[in-house]
C-alpha cells in the first residue's frame, strides 16, 4: 500500500510543478496570510480519488473544505494537498504534499513529498523512516550544536509575539534558527538530522499527521507544545526534537517564555 500511496502523491505533484498564473488563482481564508489556490483544491480532489481506490474503506480529512471530519474508528487519511501555500504562490520552492494514514486515531503511515527537491519522506509504524528509500535518523547533536526550526503560527495573531520570543531564546542556546514556511518540511528536516528542534504554537492536524510519525520512526520525539500527546481532531502546538536533545528541557523553556 505504501508504494501505491507514494505513486499517487508523485502523480498529484505534477499539478504543483505545472501550475501557471498562481496568484490569479488565489483566494483568502480566515487568518493572516492564509490563502488557498485552485491548485490546492485540484490536488486534494485528485488525491482523494486515488487514495479512495487504494483503500476504499478509509475516511478522509483534508485541509480544503471537503472531508474535515475526524474519526477514531477505522482508517482515516489526513491530507494537506499543498503545505506551504504562501511559498507556492510566491514561487518560493518550499512546499509539500502530505498524506498521513491513521488507524483508530493513531498514525500508522506517513508520506511527505517535496516535488521541487524530489524528496520523498516515508514511514510506517514500527518500520523506520526513509528519504527516497534510504533509512534516516535524527541527529545526535546537542541543542548548542543544532539548528532550531520554527513556525510563527501566522494565522493566529495572538501567538506571534510568543513565537518570536521563543525563537529568540532558542537562538541564544542553539547553533542558529531557521523558518521555511512549511511545517512538514521542518518536521522532516528534524527526522533526517538536518535540524535538531522544530516548534510551532498552533498547527492543524494535516500539518503534522504524516510528518510526526516520520520523526518518531527516525528516532525523534514529538509532543504537543504544552507537553501533551499529539491528537489529531483539533489544532494544537507541536514541538519535535532529535535524540540527544531533552524534550523536558525544551518544554520548560516553552513554559517560561511568554
Amino acid at each position: 500500500m505504501l508504494e501505491q500511496i507514494m505513486g499517487a502523491v508523485r502523480e498529484c505533484s505534477k499539478i504543483i510543478l505545472e501550475a501557471e498564473n498562481i496568484q490569479n488563482a488565489t483566494s483568502s481564508k480566515l487568518g493572516h496570510a492564509n490563502f488557498v489556490t485552485k491548485y490546492d483544491k485540484c490536488v486534494q480532489q485528485e488525491l482523494f480519488e486515488r487514495l479512495g481506490k487504494i483503500l476504499p474503506k478509509a475516511a478522509f480529512m483534508g485541509e480544503e473544505e471537503v472531508g474535515k471530519h475526524f474519526t477514531k474508528e477505522g482508517y482515516l487519511f489526513v491530507v494537506d494537498p499543498i503545505d506551504g501555500t504562501t511559498n507556492f504562490i510566491k514561487g518560493y520552492h518550499a512546499s509539500t504534499i502530505s498524506v498521513g494514514l491513521l488507524k483508530d486515531g493513531e498514525p500508522v503511515l506517513g508520506v511527505v513529498y517535496n516535488p521541487y527537491r524530489d524528496e520523498m519522506y516515508t514511514a510506517q509504524k514500527g518500520e523506520g523512516a526513509f528519504l527516497n528509500g534510504k533509512p534516516i535518523h535524527v541527529s545526535e547533536d546537542t541543542l548548542s550544536e543544532s539548528l532550531v526550526l520554527f513556525g510563527t503560527a501566522p494565522y493566529y495573531e495572538e501567538l506571534w509575539e510568543r513565537s518570536f520570543n521563543l525563537a529568540q531564546v532558542l537562538f541564544t542556546q542553539s547553533l542558529d534558527v531557521r523558518r521555511s514556511g512549511s511545517a512538514t518540511i521542518d518536521l522532516c528536516d528534524v527526522a533526517s538530522g538536518r535540524a535538531g528542534v522544530y516548534f510551532e504554537l498552533r498547527l492543524s492536524p494535516w500539518d503534522y499527521a504524516a510528518a510526526s510519525l516520520i520523526v518518531e520512526e527516525a528516532g525523534g520525539h514529538v509532543r504537543g507544545a504544552e507537553g501533551e500527546p499529539l491528537q489529531f481532531a483539533n489544532p494544537q502546538g507541536v514541538i519535535a526534537c532529535g535524540g540527544k536533545i531533552s524534550m523536558d528541557a525544551l518544554l520548560q523553556i516553552m513554559d517560561m517564555v511568554e
